[in-house]
């Protein structure tokens, strides 16, 4: 065979290999069908099943949390190396509390009598005055299963179209007597409002108990849940024609650019006194019904105020970022509501955990978290003071069953 006609062969039977290499081959319609409806479902029980993992992951991280002091090395005055540094010795954490009131020579003094409001409650009734975004429905769930076991009434109020945060006086003295007070038997009260001074209304004082949660995490959960679909399905069979859906680019709307391209619906002016429709206020719900006072938004006075009523009159302000302490405080503060709280809790927290929870939430970036942290400065503050008032009742709770602890 020449050279030419070798080359020529070895050519032929290139293209006829590359051919059979990349040749289409035909499949059926249904057949294609049947691969793409393969290929959904296989993502979609990934899906399910990357959730559940997550839901066991956030169900271990919660029972994991110290529900004793040895959790975290606080056996008298041995600390662990472990824990002797670090985040742990921030006053923002368990540890980092009691290591202060050590320091600082509280813990010799500290009692459950100092930090117990509920012996100043003149009437039987449990008031959740209940600040949005922060696992209330969680709370008022757990507050049914409470009831029937300590034979008391769990009630709410009547929900509205709009929810009535803010009272003048007149309004509230009624409010009370019509509403919070009215029971003659045990009971609990549920409702979205700002804190009411019952001396200053001249009426008697309830059990004040609150749940608060971080700040930020709070604006990002409101931001994503009012354009959660089940939310609009909720509201628009509970009020029909009166709920107009928004367009569709606001729900598309992302937190994270909505922070960082200064979108209106997220810009947080300092001492502002609008949108109160986004609950960017948690601070409002315990400062109380003064406006002048309490709706200027990152106020020094608002926070102020907010610190001393939860001081003077609430019997706990708890966050389920904290559950076993804050379930822990409760039991040990309000026995004739919340004994047994853990039991109940975590006989049911499958379902408790996901009241309202949104999975679908993105995560925040930092550079969106760093603007919210330098809007939110005193709704912080007064959230690390809420949790700090929290680990000392703990800690009062810890030390009379264990006296060697103030050593």
């Amino acid at each position: 065979m020449s050279l030419n006609a070798e080359r020529s062969y070895k050519m032929k039977l290139r293209d006829v290999e590359n051919a059979f290499k990349y040749r289409r081959i035909p499949y059926p319609k249904r057949s294609v069908e049947l691969i793409a409806l393969l290929a959904i479902s296989c993502t979609f029980f990934l899906f399910m099943h990357t959730n559940k993992l997550n839901s066991r992951l956030k169900e271990m991280e919660v029972k994991l949390q110290p529900s004793e002091f040895s959790a975290l090395g606080l056996t008298g005055n041995h600390i662990s190396g472990h824990d002797a540094g670090g985040k742990h010795d921030d006053i923002n954490t368990l540890h980092g509390t009691f290591q202060y009131l050590k320091s600082t020579g509280q813990l010799r003094h500290l009692t459950t009598t100092q930090l117990n409001n509920t012996p100043r409650a003149q009437v039987d009734t449990l008031f959740f005055n209940r600040i949005t975004k922060t696992g209330s429905e969680k709370m008022m769930e757990l507050l049914k299963i409470l009831g029937k076991r300590h034979n008391f009434e769990a009630r709410r109020d009547v929900e509205g179209f709009y929810e009535v945060v803010n009272m003048h006086d007149a309004y509230a003295k009624n409010f009370i007597r019509t509403e919070v007070i009215n029971c003659t038997k045990a009971n609990s009260y549920t409702k979205h409002v700002a804190f009411l001074d019952f001396d200053l209304l001249d009426e008697p004082w309830p059990i004040y108990i609150n749940m608060v949660r971080d700040p930020i995490e709070r604006l990002v959960s409101w931001f994503y849940y009012v354009r959660a679909p089940w939310h609009f399905a909720e509201r628009k069979e509970m009020f029909g024609d009166a709920i107009v859906l928004p367009s569709i680019d606001w729900l598309k709307k992302d937190f994270n650019r909505c922070i960082e391209e200064r979108d209106p619906e997220c810009v947080y002016e300092q001492m502002e006194m609008g949108n109160l429709g986004d609950h960017r206020r948690q601070s409002l719900y315990l400062c109380g019904q003064n406006m002048a006072v309490c709706m200027p938004f990152n106020s020094h006075e608002a926070m102020q105020r907010a610190k001393k009523n939860v001081e003077e009159h609430y019997a706990v302000v708890g966050t389920w970022e904290d559950t076993n302490i804050t379930l822990s405080v409760l039991e040990g503060y309000i026995p004739r509501f919340f004994s047994g709280a853990k039991d109940e809790y975590y006989a049911v927290k499958k379902s408790l955990g996901n009241v309202n929870r949104n999975t679908y939430r993105p995560s925040l970036s930092d550079k969106a978290r760093a603007v919210l942290s330098q809007n939110l400065t005193r709704e912080i503050e007064l959230y690390q003071f809420i949790r700090h008032r929290l680990y000392k009742q703990y800690i009062a709770l810890k030390l009379e069953e264990d006296p060697k602890l103030r050593d």
